[in-house]
């Protein structure tokens, strides 16, 4: 199943599993962050994070504290699983693997919009690619939580930032939920994703998708 880069006006992207091999990283760091609190917890934020993928750590954490960390101060509990999350992931996107795939399919096609729309928080994203040289492959914009990938699709295309014939390239359920109810074409890459059934769920629902964003080149 192959996708023509080249026709594409707006090509936008998924930050985790997809420019980054970092899912792996991200879930982990939702365990060691909530442990503290309670391992029950912590074993389920994992699970629910693996299942959710493409949602913001904000959502996720005040879904741990509502369903099971509700006899703690939400206000403090919320900063202080942020900031654990925080230190537990910083060194870990700063050292994981940049998709080798990422420069060729720049060369591709160099005149369409890039951006990033991301369930990262956004001050992290931007700091991260900065240092790893990744920001000038992204003229249009590096974009995360706290806003949900709906708003920033919503928003940019908005301010036509996503204008013409547009794709989003991503690697969770949500990421196609996300991009096809905001209009844009989808495609699914497989090689860090974490959803565990992927490939029966884009022939399930007819989904362009490729085993790795090489693939695309």
């Amino acid at each position: 199943m192959t996708v023509d880069i080249t026709q594409y006006n707006t090509i936008a992207f998924d930050c985790d599993g997809v420019i980054l091999d970092s899912n792996k990283v991200k879930t982990q760091a939702f365990y060691n962050a909530t442990v503290e609190f309670d391992e029950q917890a912590a074993h389920a934020l994992r699970q629910y994070h693996v299942e959710n993928g493409g949602i913001s750590r904000f959502k996720k954490f005040e879904w741990v504290i509502e369903n099971y960390l509700s006899h703690l101060n939400k206000e403090s509990t919320l900063d202080t699983l942020l900031q654990n999350y925080a230190n537990e992931v910083s060194h870990g996107l700063r050292t994981c693997k940049i998709n080798p795939g990422l420069n060729e399919l720049k060369k591709l096609n160099e005149r369409a919009n890039w951006l990033v729309v991301s369930g990262g928080a956004q001050s992290e994203l931007r700091e991260i690619f900065a240092e790893r040289g990744l920001t000038e492959l992204f003229p249009n914009g590096i974009f995360g939580s706290p806003d949900s990938k709906d708003e920033i699709f919503a928003r940019e295309l908005n301010n036509d930032n996503i204008s013409g014939k547009a794709l989003f390239i991503g690697d969770s359920k949500y990421d196609y939920l996300s991009s096809t109810a905001a209009g844009l074409d989808f495609v699914f890459v497989g090689e860090w994703t974490e959803v565990e059934d992927w490939r029966a769920f884009c022939k399930q629902q007819y989904i362009l998708h490729v085993e790795s964003l090489s693939d695309l080149v």
